[in-house]
């Protein structure tokens, strides 16, 4: 997969993390082999954390986060902190660059933080270069060594010019990536040899010009690549698809906004699904959000909702967080739960007022970030479904759509 064409919430996610001027930027740009990070003694020269794309194989294509400092004292540099911290927050895992000093406190305060997030993590001890050559600095850095092999945390030490640690750099992180970047299948697992499906994406005002939406691309991409014939239509072409057809599909799926017209035109023994359910169990959590989902009912007129989107975009007149599903809320329960809204990386660490959270699809999410959502309304004990669970269940479809999945989770 190409890393400029590869989608933002299938990238792995790696934070470069550290103080200042311990060689995070230089360091990148050995791992890279570009000149993409800004390199300066001066300290805070990393202001807003900078995206790096690489292809880091075998995983593919990744995302690198250069840092500021975190011991930048400056009022500015409390906000690069701040901005830095909500990256952390959505990594998959981290790289610790360290220098002389080995661990101090900063460094401790972020492996508290990164094994609170159960982000995986290495500690780089950098300019190798410089302080080998003192006695001083060689021995505590081997003594800190030695307290990373005990307490569980990988480290090595690197010179940011140097190819052999880069390759050993690479290395560790190959090892660290988390076993849940080999990310289940969408559709395939469902479906019978050869079985083909419809896919049915509507082009309306809330439709992206020129292109379909990330859930729509990836489910087209795994049938072609495991061989599923794979037709897609509008929701009008529904009935004139079936008609040419010599046997029924083995799955419809179709975008959320159309499933109840799509239901009232697809026999029942068709099976029938939505992009965001599958996206519920391709990077969330399925039987969680299911249970969510049968939450709805039971909230009265004075119940605090959250509605979560992973990014941000320009609210349209039937926007679907911001207008559709409060008036289908409204609409089934008799009245408006208070509705509170959220998107791109504001997403609350408390939320014990809400009785529900209903989140997006998350397509622009990965799956740390997705899941680390999912385990704070947990640890909350506040119930979370997604938009596609949320608009099936008040239209009563939700047994039908969910279907297909039930038996494996």
């Amino acid at each position: 997969m190409n890393r400029e064409k590869a989608f933002r919430g299938s990238r792995l996610q790696i934070a470069v993390l550290g103080r200042c001027n311990t060689g995070k930027s230089s360091l990148l740009n050995c791992i890279t082999g570009q000149e993409a990070a800004i390199v300066s003694p001066e300290p805070g020269t990393t202001g807003d954390p900078v995206a790096l794309a690489f292809e880091l194989l075998p995983l593919g294509p990744v995302t690198f986060y250069d840092t500021a400092g975190v011991n930048e004292a400056s009022a500015l540099g409390i906000l690069r902190q701040k901005a830095g911290r909500k990256v952390l927050a959505r990594c998959d895992m981290a790289l610790l660059v360290t220098d002389n000093q080995g661990i101090g406190p900063e460094e401790k305060e972020l492996i508290q933080t990164l094994q609170h997030l159960k982000t995986p993590f290495v500690v780089v001890f950098n300019k190798k270069d410089i302080w080998q050559h003192d006695k001083a600095s060689l021995e505590q850095i081997n003594q800190h060594l030695v307290w990373c092999q005990a307490q569980g945390i990988p480290a090595l030490t690197a010179t940011a010019t140097s190819q052999v640690d880069s390759t050993a750099l690479k290395k560790a992180l190959i090892q660290l990536a988390p076993s849940e970047f080999e990310k289940p299948p969408l559709l395939t697992d469902v479906l019978p040899e050869n079985g083909h499906v419809i896919m049915i994406t509507p082009i309306d005002e809330s439709a992206p010009v020129g292109r379909l939406i990330a859930p729509q691309v990836q489910c087209l991409r795994e049938l072609v690549e495991f061989g599923h014939p794979a037709l897609v239509i509008q929701p009008d072409e529904l009935s004139l698809t079936l008609d040419l057809l010599r046997r029924p599909p083995a799955l419809v799926v179709t975008d959320s906004q159309a499933v109840l017209k799509v239901a009232e035109i697809l026999p029942k023994h068709i099976p029938l699904t939505t992009f965001s359910i599958v996206f519920a169990r391709y990077k969330g959590d399925f039987s969680l959000m299911l249970k969510g989902a049968e939450e709805i009912e039971k909230l009265t007129p004075g119940s605090k909702v959250l509605i979560a989107e992973a990014c941000a975009h320009h609210i349209q007149a039937d926007d679907i967080a911001r207008v559709k599903i409060p008036r289908l809320l409204e609409q089934y329960l008799g009245f408006r739960p208070d509705i509170t809204f959220c998107a791109g990386g504001d997403f609350p660490d408390n939320l014990a007022e809400f009785a529900l959270v209903i989140h997006c699809g998350g397509c622009m999410l990965n799956a740390g970030e997705m899941k680390r959502r999912l385990r704070i309304c947990a640890a909350s004990n506040v119930p979370v479904t997604n938009f596609g669970m949320t608009i099936s269940a008040v239209q009563g479809l939700l047994g039908r759509v969910t279907g297909p999945f039930k038996t494996i989770g």
